[in-house]
């Protein structure tokens, strides 16, 4: 357990759980997001015109922020962040409708990452996880759970040994209360340096997998995204693989159910189009709808997030 730290954020509310109806708590990452978006490729050991933002961001945070931007009436967080920037990230959440349960670290900062942006719209990201991987089994409560239909787990948790220990101590929760849980694998980078195999014992037990159509490819060795969801909804009950300009597949039970086309899109930066895709896409499984459906409400909002700059709707819907 890490000392010097707090809490900010409310207390959880009662209710029912289920694969329906409830409450979204996300547990994971709460970041500062630097974006800087260059017309012209990199000028290396000179500059390099850009337009530069610092925005709240995290994988985690910004799945939270669009299932409320999509309707989700009760969204939570749980992710450990810096005494530096808790006040603004908690501000940011709320103003975006989410609830946020943040464990305020005093010997870490804030976790950093620096968005490069091309003049296609396409990022590359450069990771300081700072307190992010320093979430401790010690930061869960169970009550967190009272009142959730679902619960979300970023990946980025997985890849370090205290926060890979506090992701599966609430999986464990979750299943034992009978609340389905959805994990994004985050990171084809960090996952290929973890292994595929430690990923995918870490995650056993998760009911929802959202990787991108590189995640998927990693995960199975399988090119094709609809025979990689095939091959991993064997393993997750459901799975749905995100492609970008290309939409998405949904599988269950081992097999490709469905292709759902990608929503119109004029392409600023795709930092978050995933994580807009997972948030709607949960919102709408709370809601009701079915996978594909569920999946055409993700393709729509990964289609808005990637015409404005960072990973986060501008406001609450």
């Amino acid at each position: 357990m890490t000392g010097g730290t707090g809490r900010t954020g409310g207390q959880g509310s009662t209710g029912g759980t289920g694969g329906s109806g409830g409450a979204l708590l996300v547990v994971g990452d709460v970041v500062t997001d630097v974006v800087a978006r260059h017309r012209a490729p990199l000028a290396p050991a000179t500059d390099t015109a850009a337009r530069i933002s610092t925005l709240p961001g995290g994988a985690g945070a910004n799945v939270a922020c669009w299932a409320a931007r999509s309707g989700a009436p009760d969204v939570r967080i749980l992710a450990r962040v810096g005494a530096d920037a808790a006040e603004w990230h908690a501000r940011a959440l709320r103003a975006a409708g989410v609830r946020p349960y943040l464990v305020v670290d005093r010997d870490a900062p804030t976790g950093t990452v620096v968005c490069l942006v091309g003049a296609d719209g396409e990022r590359t990201f450069l990771t300081d996880s700072g307190a992010v991987v320093r979430l401790s089994a010690a930061d869960w409560r169970d009550e967190l759970l009272d009142g959730v239909g679902r619960l979300h787990l970023s990946g980025y948790l997985f890849f370090a040994g205290t926060s890979r220990e506090a992701a599966r101590t609430a999986l464990e929760a979750a299943r034992a209360r009978g609340v389905p849980v959805s994990v994004d694998p985050a990171s084809a980078g960090f996952l290929a340096g973890f292994g595929v195999d430690r990923f995918l014992a870490a995650v056993a037990g998760a009911d929802v997998l959202l990787p991108s159509r590189d995640e998927a490819a990693l995960l199975t060795g399988l090119p094709e995204p609809a025979d990689a969801a095939a091959k991993l909804s064997r393993l997750f009950p459901l799975v749905a693989v995100t492609q970008g300009a290309r939409g998405a597949v949904v599988a269950r039970s081992g097999a490709a159910v469905v292709h759902v086309p990608a929503g119109p899109a004029s392409v600023v930066d795709t930092t978050g189009a995933g994580d807009a895709f997972s948030g709607a896409f949960l919102a709408a499984l709370l809601s009701g709808l079915d996978a594909a459906g569920a999946a055409y409400r993700g393709c729509r909002a990964g289609a808005e997030a990637v015409g404005r700059v960072g990973g986060r709707p501008y406001r609450p819907a």
